[in-house]
Formats: structure tokens, sequence, C-alpha cells
């Protein structure tokens, strides 16, 4: 049986993303979670447009949760639009740290 995983924020209840765990659902990655777009449960992750590099991963963009009373949960994700291409399954997909106080990480059956 495979694992799933549900990812919501704890402010808003606003489930991020729901899915299986693994290479192409959601992808446990160096205490991370990179989330595959059919597993992406939300459109409220929105790039804020502040840059950051890894060193081995390269370039990525920030990413703002915009609630719909107009709140923001800054810098909550993290989108690798330059990536490593060895690192091909981190490439284009919306992040999230496994271990952030803002989310709410269940597994579901």
């Amino acid at each position: 049986m495979s694992r799933h995983v549900r990812i919501t924020h704890r402010a808003s209840g606003e489930v991020i993303a729901e899915g299986p765990i693994g290479l192409f659902g959601i992808t446990p990655f160096e205490g991370n979670y990179y989330i595959a777009r059919q597993y992406l449960r939300t459109s409220r992750l929105k790039p804020n447009w502040i840059p950051g590099l890894c060193v081995y991963k390269f370039l990525y963009v920030w990413l703002d949760l915009r609630l719909p009373d107009g709140t923001r949960e800054p810098s909550i994700g993290w989108l690798y639009w330059l990536p490593n291409p060895l690192f091909f399954f981190i490439a284009f997909r919306p992040a999230v740290p496994q271990s952030s106080p803002a989310l709410s990480i269940q597994e579901i059956a």
C-alpha cells in the first residue's frame, strides 16, 4: 500500500497538496516536499519574485500563499525555475519544508 500525505496551511485550513509519496507524486528530498502539479490542491501559491540560489540545485523563487481574505503567508515555499538537471525530480515543482510551523503534514489512508 502506498503512503499518501496531505499538506495544509494551519491558520487557514487551505489544503496545499494531497497525494502519494514518491518520485511521481509528492517527493520528499532533504527535509522538503516537492509537489507534482497534479497533486497541488491550491492555486494560491504565487511567486513573490525574491530569488534564491542553492549552490548545487541552482536558482529558485520564493512562493507566498495568498489567501482569499487578502492575508498572505510569505515565503511558505519555493520553486526551482532554473534547476540542476541532475535533480530533474524537483524541477518546476512547488516545494515546502516538512518542518514548517505554518504547515500541518498528515499521512492519510
